[in-house]
This record gives C-alpha cells, sequence and structure tokens, in this order.
C-alpha cells in the first residue's frame, strides 16, 4: 500500500505531463488543459480512496 501508491501517482503524473505536452505543441491547448485536469481529479480520486481505509482503519482500532 505505501509504496505502491507513490508509484500510481509518480506513473499518473509521467503520463498526464508527457500527454500535456504533446497536446501543448500541437496546437491543442484546450484538450492539454483538460488532459491535466482529468489527471489531477484520478489522482484524487486514488487519495480519496486510501484516505477512507485510513479511517476505516482508525474507527476499527478505537471500535467506534
Amino acid at each position: 500500500m505505501g509504496v505502491d501508491l507513490i508509484f500510481q501517482v509518480a506513473a499518473i503524473g509521467i503520463i498526464v505531463a508527457v500527454l500535456s505536452q504533446l497536446l501543448t505543441r500541437s496546437g491543442r491547448e484546450d484538450q492539454a488543459m483538460l488532459t491535466t485536469l482529468a489527471g489531477l481529479v484520478v489522482v484524487m480520486l486514488i487519495v480519496a480512496r486510501q484516505i477512507s481505509v485510513l479511517f476505516d482503519a482508525m474507527k476499527s482500532m478505537f471500535g467506534l
């Protein structure tokens, strides 16, 4: 869970950066921005899922 999450976020960041650069250089700035926003949303969903797992673990630890 720990290192895998970092690698997932890094891989998404690299892919989004490459796609954004390609789209920007081909004159499609709007699509590059949408690609960047989509990458951000995906990373935020991954992080939100991990935060949910953390809170579930804390609830079970404290018996709530």
